[in-house]
């Protein structure tokens, strides 16, 4: 295989959706559990940690907590929702359930699947944000112009992390795989990315370690977005989001693509 094999845009066409197509359909069967998941539980967080211990934070840089943590919600939705399908949901498929054998007894080839699961990884995280959007814009929360500025970063964040999660999808052995990436990397980003408190409130050192998570880069520019509008620093942040996903998106097919061919 020549390297520029490995470095495309990939191309979601009938195959890919028909893929799309299956896991919405199993989705719609499933969607009262899914909606706890994808909707709820980050509903619970906006009303425990932006209503709850927002009411004990006076100011966090001119705006009140809660205008703070909510972009930082919106961006660690999307992040884990899509990790997770990414993860654990094509991980089942590939191995339990062996629906990608399946399906490549049809006319859908590999490069097909793996678009259709990233593009479905990415639809589950995006539904989960504008889940939460909604809830937001029922409670005045949020300016309904500038939101619509910020869902293309947060649908870009979601395609991301399914990325990043089919990649580990690739190396895992076993469920128990993916503790290492959830503790080692999830959680850590989901406290230090500038979620619950300025990034300046941490020690120099672990600031720019923060600067490499790409959590920190989607807080910040959906931040930016809702509070100040399109900015030149948006504009740097959505493109190191855009560099990670084309990286990201190229090793997932390289890495599904050969394992599906095996």
């Amino acid at each position: 295989m020549k390297l520029k094999d490995c470095f495309t845009i990939p191309t979601v066409n009938s195959g890919a959706m028909k893929v799309w197509s299956r896991n919405f359909m199993y989705f719609k069967k499933t969607w009262l559990v899914s909606l706890f998941w994808i909707v709820l539980e980050p509903v619970i967080y906006l009303g425990a940690i932006g209503f709850g211990l927002g009411a004990f934070v006076n100011n966090m840089g001119g705006m009140s907590y809660i205008e703070f943590f909510f972009p930082a919600l919106l961006s660690t939705t999307a992040m884990m929702v899509a990790f997770f399908e990414g993860t654990y949901g094509n991980y089942t498929k590939l191995t339990h359930q062996k629906t990608y054998a399946t399906i490549m007894l049809t006319r859908v080839g590999p490069e097909e699947i793996v678009a259709g699961e990233l593009l479905w990884a990415t639809s589950k995280g995006f539904f989960g944000v504008t889940g939460v959007t909604i809830v937001a814009l029922f409670f005045g929360l949020i300016d309904s112009y500038r939101i619509l500025l910020a869902l293309p970063i947060l649908f870009l964040m979601s395609a991301l992390f399914s990325c990043i999660g089919m990649i580990l999808t690739s190396y895992a052995r076993n469920y128990d795989s993916f503790i290492y990436s959830t503790s080692g990397l999830i959680v850590p980003m989901s406290l230090l990315s500038g979620t619950y408190f300025p990034l300046d409130q941490l020690p120099a050192a672990l600031r720019y370690v923060a600067y490499l998570f790409p959590l920190t880069h989607a807080v910040a520019a959906v931040r930016e977005v809702l509070h100040q509008g399109p900015t030149l620093w948006v504009l740097i942040h959505v493109l190191i989001l855009l560099v990670a996903t084309w990286i990201c998106m190229n090793i997932a097919f390289f890495r599904i693509r050969k394992k599906l061919l095996k």
